[in-house]
């Protein structure tokens, strides 16, 4: 009897110590973007480090698009509930640097807590789109993307085009083989597009090395100005006014619904973003190819670079915040870092292997020779070093802009307009919002 009771005492004493130090977690509330396969793999990574240690708990949740997610975060901050940890768009990056108080800084976050950090393991290409003009690190990348070109292999076999042969590494090798294979009906859709603004102009300006705006991009000053209306924007968009005429060319749509025209097989040819891989290596019942993005080879010896797209990691403040919070988003970040974690996201999603050893380490073991084209965006992205016109983009409400061109460029697809006055009121309209944004954090 004594026995079970000292048993009965011991477990009711253990089973305390466990609530209390449950209790004793600092949470750690982090708001993403992502969607399947990316985003449960990520909060499979918030499990993981919750399992790895007793002192935090990061709760992990979906909060929409990265605009309804962004949205969401500045609300909660002017309400003075901000998330620990929320995930913002690339194109965000302008709109929270500039945000004040309201941002812990990575760099910042790493020297008030103590805990060790290493921003050289990220590839200069993703470290520099969020540091500052010295190196200091804003925000924390994490999936990093670049835009490329999935190709249906059996789609060109159906047109009579060779898949091992046939050239895709221009605009007009593009075009014809996307006519051809709506010409023959291999497929409904010949070429197609996803975040247009994204793919068709920030991307195409980085490689064929054109301003997209002055200012280097907005990297140095927030008086900088749409260029998009260039003599190479304007020619750009007259072939896509072109091909949708003759039929190789179907509007996806803004924003990301064009993804799944690719996966589904009705576009044969589709560029997006590398993040993409992981559901067509779900979906996609075909072969299919990566490519890298084509250029006009009159217009550029070799295409640059390509940019990084994706989104990054923020840190918030909020009243009553504590150190000890502010410590376990370090932790949570270093977590994520490790190569172990890089490698996994990169294998699972397509995202872009973020830190030195990761893409090595893969190539050695074979991966690539497995996996054809997994390494395309990397190698794109690093290809050349960056110039000031393909280093990236830093403008205040860029969001907006992407919307802006997509509206314009839509209408001249439909006809309603010519390619010039498409993008002449583009920059006009996208002026207007850059001047906003300027005037209030001036």
């Amino acid at each position: 009897m004594l026995t079970r009771i000292l048993t009965r005492s011991l477990v009711t004493l253990l089973a305390a110590t466990v609530a209390i130090g449950f209790a004793q977690r600092i949470e750690l509330e982090f708001w993403h973007a992502l969607t399947a396969p990316s985003g449960p793999l990520l909060e499979t990574f918030a499990a993981e480090f919750n399992a790895s240690q007793d002192r935090y708990t990061v709760n992990a949740s979906y909060k929409g698009s990265y605009a309804d997610t962004m949205n969401l975060a500045i609300a909660a901050s002017r309400a003075g509930n901000a998330p620990h940890v929320v995930q913002i768009v690339e194109i965000g990056t302008g709109t929270f640097i500039n945000a004040g108080v309201a941002i812990k800084e990575v760099h910042q976050l790493f020297a008030e807590t103590g805990v060790p950090f290493d921003p050289e393991r990220y590839l200069p290409a993703v470290r520099g789109y969020y540091s500052l003009p010295d190196g200091r690190m804003m925000s924390m990348p994490f999936n990093s993307s670049t835009a490329v070109m999935f190709v249906n292999d059996d789609a060109l076999t159906r047109a009579g085009l060779d898949p091992a042969t046939t050239p895709l590494e221009t605009w007009d090798q593009v075009r014809a083989a996307a006519k051809q294979i709506v010409d023959t009906g291999a497929a409904a859709c010949g070429f197609s597009f996803a975040w247009p603004t994204w793919t068709q102009f920030e991307q195409f300006s980085a490689i064929h090395d054109v301003p997209y705006a002055t200012r280097a991009n907005g990297f140095a000053g927030l008086d900088a100005e749409l260029r998009i209306n260039s003599p190479l924007h304007v020619r750009h968009v007259q072939t896509l006014i072109d091909m949708g005429a003759e039929g190789s060319l179907t509007w996806g749509g803004r924003g990301s619904a064009g993804d799944a025209l690719f996966p589904s097989g009705e576009c044969a040819i589709l560029q997006g973003s590398s993040g993409l891989r992981g559901r067509v290596v779900r979906e996609a019942t075909f072969d299919w190819s990566i490519r890298p993005l084509p250029y006009y080879a009159d217009a550029v010896e070799a295409p640059l670079n390509s940019v990084i797209g994706g989104a990054s990691f923020w840190v918030m403040t909020a009243p009553g915040r504590t150190d000890a919070e502010y410590r376990a988003a370090a932790e949570f970040f270093n977590f994520l870092g490790q190569v172990e974690i890089v490698e996994r996201f990169h294998v699972e999603t397509g995202f872009l292997p973020i830190v030195f050893g990761v893409y090595e380490k893969l190539a050695a073991e074979g991966y690539y020779d497995a996996n054809p084209g997994a390494d395309v965006g990397y190698l794109q992205l690093a290809r050349t070093a960056p110039t000031e016109n393909s280093m990236g983009f830093r403008l205040g409400n860029m969001g907006e802009v992407r919307n802006i061109i997509e509206e314009e460029v839509e209408m001249a697809l439909q006809g309603q307009q010519t390619a010039q006055q498409a993008l002449d009121n583009a920059v006009e309209r996208g002026d207007a919002v850059l001047r906003a944004f300027e005037r209030a954090f001036r």
